[in-house]
């Protein structure tokens, strides 16, 4: 257990981060920006573009969530005070302050990981999914220790999670996980997860007892809405009329009929003449236009996807993101970092921050 002085250095370290994260916090910001947006909401338009609505009532809720959880950490703070002041009285209880310490100092440090977490995606939800490589039931059971891993990790960030597909092994083991990751970041921090990892261990399903090396693959999406919904504003559009050319009899000719109609943010232009009625063929060609338009988010959703799917790899040899040595020593060390450690059982039991977070600073100096 830590002696007092220790705690209180412990905490004086960790207050010169808590004021270094304030600083960039911009409270009173948030609070003015999150005035501005509900002035939005009361617009009587408001509605009508469903995905502004949508965007800004998110960015609401983001705003409210950072304040809400900097004021519980500052209701933290001034607790950690008032117990420091209990022992000065001789009635404070030593392991309680330094509890407190370490949660202060847990989520001054999340803070600050976040921060490098700007991703598109990062703040989303996520879909994790576990594949075992080959070699059996060996490589079965090694994904499964994963499994658990995660899991443990998942219980103790506060994660709420559901297993969407367990797949049992044959003998033991399993042959897929697919998890469902709940609340804000999950993206963010499981990214680093993404790719082979190693095993290295005296296998008990190996009869002779040879160390034997096994693979397993971790791969994570975001959670996003499979949905596309197209709300065309009307300032997005101009539209000209113009006198059908062609079949369809001397009405069509004599009136300006025809519809062009073109989506100035994507120049996407489209045009309908078949009808006689100029408000018919503005109906056709906005279902054209809808349609493309649909199209085009489409492709830009397989784009993205496409680019997730890149991080995909073979399951074995030369691919491997991280070891992880049972025998004849323990070692867990990411091959992209370089950052290890001894401490096999701790990481087994869900302690993976360090290297998530090691691996998101790499990732922005890479």
């Amino acid at each position: 257990m830590l002696s007092l002085e220790q705690v209180r250095e412990n905490y004086e370290s960790v207050l010169e981060k808590y004021n270094e994260v304030a600083s960039y916090m911009n409270l009173e910001e948030k609070e003015q920006r999150i005035g501005e947006l509900r002035e939005k909401t009361l617009e009587a338009d408001f509605w009508q573009n469903k995905q502004r609505a949508q965007e800004i009532s998110k960015t609401i809720a983001d705003l409210e969530f950072e304040i809400e959880r900097w004021k519980k950490l500052d209701m933290l703070k001034q607790d950690i005070e008032l117990q420091w002041m209990l022992m000065e009285e001789d009635s404070g209880d030593l392991k309680e302050l330094s509890t407190m310490v370490e949660s202060f100092s847990r989520r001054i440090l999340d803070l600050e990981t976040e921060k490098l977490l700007s991703g598109k995606h990062d703040r989303s939800s996520a879909i994790l999914i576990i594949h075992p490589g080959a070699g059996g039931t060996e490589s079965h059971d090694w994904a499964s220790m994963l499994y658990r891993m995660y899991i443990r990790w998942m219980e103790r960030r506060g994660f709420d999670y559901e297993v969407l597909n367990f797949q049992p092994g044959d003998e033991a083991g399993i042959k897929e996980a697919v998890i469902e990751v709940s609340g804000a970041y999950a993206y963010g921090y499981l990214k680093s997860e993404i790719g082979v990892h190693r095993l290295v261990r005296i296998s008990p399903f190996n009869a002779q007892g040879k160390r034997q090396t096994s693979f397993a693959s971790v791969f994570v999406y975001p959670e996003v809405e499979d949905d596309i919904e197209i709300d065309i504003n009307p300032a997005d559009l101009r539209i000209d009329t113009y006198r059908s050319s062609g079949a369809g009899g001397q009405h069509v000719n004599k009136t300006d009929s025809a519809i062009r109609i073109t989506h100035i943010p994507t120049n996407i232009v489209v045009t309908c003449q078949n009808e006689r009625s100029q408000h018919k063929n503005k109906e056709s060609a906005m279902k054209v236009l809808r349609s493309r338009l649909y199209e085009e988010e489409r492709k830009k959703q397989q784009a993205e996807k496409a680019e997730l799917d890149k991080a995909k790899t073979d399951i074995g040899w030369g691919n491997q993101i991280r070891s992880y040595v049972f025998q004849p020593y323990t070692l867990v060390k990411d091959t992209r970092t370089g950052h290890e450690t001894g401490n096999l059982q701790a990481v087994m039991d869900g302690d993976i921050d360090d290297f998530i977070q090691v691996f998101l600073k790499w990732s922005m100096e890479s």
